[in-house]
């Protein structure tokens, strides 16, 4: 990773700007709007998220077990019934991206990407295709372990033949932050769901959405921040 720094004249302030070997992602929260489809299914936005949130008690950091297994386990946790959790199955190839993911990295230096998901082979493959092109894809499944567990982090680094020092990743939760950092990688995090800082690590830049990351990795950008 190489810093250098910029001086934004309109501004009177200096940006440091890092350029990296590669650049990785969270899915299912960094790049697609999956949340809308768990509250759309569930019926409501309060039942989808607590829908979401229980899934994600269930595999955090965890061994892998499939994951469909775990959407409907969770769903009968919250009481979400057995076809809606089938349903969520279903469509899970329809997640949108967020409005800024296609213009983002569109504006991104062309280095290799790749994406770290807590998903299983088959979803994950579906949901990755909603995102963009990416070289390469890790499922929890493929790793044997769910996300901040190092090995679905260590898989990818180790597939592409990166040193971590070079990468940066661009987590979706606070669980991603502290994952990605203690395996030696940079984080820029979007923080979508305007969610507390972990206690156990710190990204570089935190920002609402995607639309940080032009000025961190030195591409120009025109996009509003979603809290300008």
């Amino acid at each position: 990773m190489v810093e250098r720094i910029r001086i934004r004249p309109a501004t009177l302030f200096a940006v440091t700007i890092r350029t990296y070997a590669a650049i990785g992602f969270d899915l299912l929260t960094a790049l697609l709007d999956t949340w809308s489809v768990w509250s759309e299914v569930a019926g409501g936005r309060e039942l989808g998220m607590r829908w979401h949130g229980a899934s994600q008690a269930l595999l955090r950091g965890r061994p892998y077990t499939p994951f469909e297994d775990i959407v409907r386990d969770s769903a009968r946790e919250v009481g979400v019934g057995a076809a809606e959790a089938e349903e969520l199955l279903i469509c899970w190839g329809q997640f949108r991206p967020w409005p800024d993911t296609p213009e983002v990295l569109a504006r991104l230096p062309a280095v290799p990407r790749f994406i770290v998901t807590n998903c299983s082979e088959r979803l994950g493959t579906l949901a990755a295709q909603r995102a963009g092109s990416f070289d390469l894809v890790v499922t929890a499944e493929r790793a044997g372990a769910y996300k901040p567990d190092p090995r679905p982090y260590r898989l990818a680094l180790e597939t592409l033949g990166l040193d971590p020092r070079q990468v940066l990743f661009v987590a979706g939760s606070a669980h991603d932050v502290g994952g990605a950092s203690r395996v030696g990688m940079d984080v820029y995090w979007a923080n979508r769901g305007n969610v507390p800082a972990p206690d156990d690590a710190a990204a570089l830049l935190v920002r609402p959405d995607l639309r940080g990351l032009p000025d961190l990795l030195g591409a120009a950008s025109t996009l509003p921040s979603a809290n300008a």
